[in-house]
């Protein structure tokens, strides 16, 4: 029973870890320095796994892009 189901589950739990390698990542090395957001954000995304990895994809990260460009 479990393996007719390892097909759809196993692609969406390699990309889930994908993205959240990414955005982990992409907060570590483009995150500015100043303050507390980067360690925050960190945690977050380390913590909370793809969930984080999602809310800083939406949140954090346009805001970044836009304050700062990169």
């Amino acid at each position: 029973m479990i393996f007719c189901c390892l097909p759809v589950v196993l692609p969406i739990i390699l990309i889930a870890s994908i993205f959240w390698v990414w955005m982990l990542v992409d907060c570590a090395t483009k995150e500015p320095d100043q303050g507390n957001d980067k360690v925050v954000w960190i945690l977050v995304i380390l913590f909370t796994h793809w969930v984080g990895a999602l809310l800083y994809f939406l949140i954090r990260r346009p805001e970044r892009i836009r304050d700062h460009g990169r």
